[in-house]
């Protein structure tokens, strides 16, 4: 895992652990005080290196010198002397135990050394403490190593997601969450393929997997060995029928597809994405009435759901009603506000209504958001992977 790097961070604590301990004579005072200031003149000028000596000619002057022994073992971490680094950090945090970033490092060089244990415990109760970002992150990664070469990849996921609170844009984070939620997956589905390696549930996953990969043949048949296990498994009928409406229309596939939908339906009363398609093919079949009827179920159900305040309001439309759609797709817009369609969607309407202001503003929006996703496809297309195929862009809002 590559680490974050944190040294111009870490190095604050150089100057801010108050020195304190006691001096035989005022002779050693002087030679102690001597020596921190030496120290943090070498520091100030950006040699660290050289004040190694001057703090280690504290301790030895002034054992119970926390100035000393917490920077001395800052110093000897970032040298990667761990094993020096290690006897001191643990004495300037037990002379002063509130010392988090100490703590922090303190964890990072016993996993550094091996000790994962006492690495794990000197962490976990440093990272809730640590106020700096940069810090807590890099604390947060090296207990996510610790607990994802243990296999504990819930407790790492756990970690991640709290890291990605505080960063949400941090690359490393986003790759960590990632990789963890990659591997997470592929330990989920060996262990069903070892307790369940014939069951429904082994074929619905193997579906979603070849869904995943752009293989929708192979998702069909896979769902259709579920159905014939256990037609009641829930989600089923649906899955079935979104992979059929994936393939181009032909009169069997979208009267199977619509079937599929009608299933869902009547197997959960409340399955309100099965009621958007079953809203969306009354529409192409030019059945209003019924598509309406359908779709305003979908909306009852799912008030927040974007895509159904999009249907719901391009029914509206269609039906020559205009002020009845605006407000559900200025609430769908503020759902899903980088869905380049519903802007373009909601722009429509403002002209229809004469807000040209607001629909010059949507347009800009439409522009904006369609460009950035015409970027990321591009970036994809690089990276010779298909955001449709993994489902980045999965949105049914599209037209």
């Amino acid at each position: 895992m590559i680490r974050l790097g944190i040294r111009g961070s870490l190095l604050l604590m150089l100057v801010g652990i108050s020195a304190y301990g006691v001096c035989q004579s005022s002779s050693a005072t002087e030679q102690v005080e001597a020596h921190i200031r030496e120290a943090h003149r070498l520091l100030s000028e950006n040699r660290p290196a050289e004040a190694v000596p001057e703090f280690e000619a504290v301790v030895a002057l002034d054992p119970a010198n926390v100035d000393a022994r917490g920077n001395l073992g800052v110093l000897l971490f970032f040298e990667k002397n761990y094993a020096a680094a290690i006897p001191q950090l643990r004495e300037a945090l037990r002379l002063k135990p509130d010392l988090w970033k100490i703590q922090a490092l303190l964890g990072m060089a016993e996993h550094r050394s091996g000790d994962n244990a006492a690495a794990r415990s000197d962490l976990e109760k440093s990272l809730p403490e640590l106020q700096e970002k940069k810090i807590r992150i890099e604390a947060g990664l090296e207990l996510v190593e610790l607990d994802s070469a243990s296999d504990d990849l819930e407790k790492a996921a756990a970690v991640v997601s709290t890291l990605l609170a505080l960063d949400p844009e941090n690359p490393q984070l986003l790759y960590t969450a990632y990789q963890i939620h990659s591997d997470l997956a592929r330990q989920a589905i060996l262990s069903l393929s070892l307790v369940a390696p014939k069951s429904a549930l082994m074929y619905q996953a193997a579906a979603h997997e070849a869904a995943r990969r752009g293989d929708t043949a192979s998702a069909i048949v896979h769902y259709r060995e579920a159905l014939k296990i256990d037609p009641k498994l829930p989600g089923l009928h649906f899955e079935l029928a979104e992979m059929l409406s994936s393939l181009p229309a032909t009169a069997a596939s979208s009267v199977e597809a619509k079937s599929e939908y009608e299933a869902a339906l009547a197997q959960n009363s409340f399955d309100e994405r099965a009621e958007l398609r079953l809203a969306e093919i009354a529409m192409q079949a030019n059945d209003q009435t019924k598509a309406y009827a359908f779709g305003a179920r979908a909306l009852q159900l799912q008030p927040d759901d974007a895509e159904a305040n999009y249907e719901v309001a391009k029914m509206l439309l269609a039906m020559d009603q205009p002020a009845k759609a605006e407000p559900l797709l200025e609430h769908a817009v503020r759902l899903d506000p980088t869905n380049a369609v519903i802007h373009f969607r909601l722009s429509t309407v403002y002209h229809r209504l004469g807000r040209n202001v607001d629909a010059e503003r949507e347009v800009q929006e439409y522009h904006k958001y369609k460009d950035l996703k015409e970027h990321l496809r591009v970036t994809w297309k690089e990276l010779q992977l298909n955001p449709e195929k993994q489902g980045v862009f999965e949105s049914k809002i599209e037209k």
